[in-house]
């Protein structure tokens, strides 16, 4: 019988260092050719949705945490930000010294202390001149490079999925009470970008409301569906689902809603659990 896998990336199908294990990408060929749908269901934009990933080869992408839907490559539904709230949001950003980018289908626009907030951020348990230093910056030289992609380029400020920002001290809660009432707030979905960090997003989305959307487009239900994911945003995408795996890196609330605990990504875990659950 047929079923549609959805596949975080980030702690999911990626490592730390974003790179996706051979054994992943074998089991998702593997798994399609054996007539299951795979879709990605990321946090991420697409322009960060590396060739490498694209290249596995997935019947459809959720992306910016819902926000924009493709279906065998077609573009089924995309919601963005005000263009007004955009501003309004960038002009407090530069006022209070927070670092952030504008995430749209377009490229990825950093402010111009962006790149600069997330290495202090990064490298901040670390001694410069120290390994750890180094390693923590290698780790994220990907993703430094699609921001330095856009640098300069011109904005379609109505063309917004969601903003991502990195303060260096200046309170997520007082963000979060700024535009929570408009907006929907996530808190430190990335780790690494420290406690204050956090996305703004258009209200109403989430990867709950997207798998339900696609099972839908599909003609699927969730009795056919499998989700993987390690951060408190899949909490949602697990609910839309009959069997839910976390990966061992995964997040204890994640763990403690999910049917079943899989490897990190580079112990084989994607892998493992689809062998497990027949899907290859």
């Amino acid at each position: 019988m047929k079923k549609i896998i959805f596949i975080d990336v980030d702690g999911t199908l990626s490592n730390p260092a974003g790179m996706v294990p051979l054994s992943a990408k074998e089991a998702i060929k593997e798994a399609r050719e054996n007539g299951h749908l795979a879709f990605i269901c990321t946090g991420r934009s697409k322009p960060e949705i590396t060739s490498e990933i694209i290249d596995i080869g997935f019947d459809g992408i959720v992306g910016a945490g819902g926000g924009y839907i493709e279906v065998a490559g077609q573009l089924v539904k995309h919601l963005r930000m005000p263009e007004s709230a955009v501003i309004e949001i960038i002009e407090y950003f530069n006022v209070n010294d927070i670092g952030y980018y504008l995430e749209s289908n377009d490229g990825l626009f950093a402010s111009e202390n962006c790149i600069a907030s997330i290495k202090s951020q990064v490298t901040k348990s670390y001694e410069e001149v120290s390994d750890e230093y180094s390693e923590a910056l290698d780790e994220f030289n990907w993703f430094f490079n699609i921001l330095e992609q856009s640098l300069g380029g011109v904005i379609d400020y109505a063309n917004v999925n969601k903003i991502s920002f990195i303060s260096n001290g200046h309170p997520y809660a007082e963000v979060a009470n700024k535009f929570q009432d408009r907006f929907a707030m996530y808190h430190t979905t990335v780790p690494q970008f420290g406690p204050e960090s956090g996305e703004i997003a258009v209200k109403g989305v989430d990867k709950y409301v997207a798998v339900n959307f696609v099972l839908d487009y599909v003609g699927l239900t969730a009795a056919d569906a499998f989700a993987f994911g390690d951060g408190n945003n899949d909490i949602a995408m697990f609910s839309a689902v009959a069997h839910s795996v976390a990966m061992e890196n995964g997040t204890a609330q994640l763990k403690s809603v999910a049917n079943e605990i899989t490897n990190i990504a580079d112990e084989h875990g994607i892998r493992n659990s689809f062998i497990k659950n027949g899907l290859i």
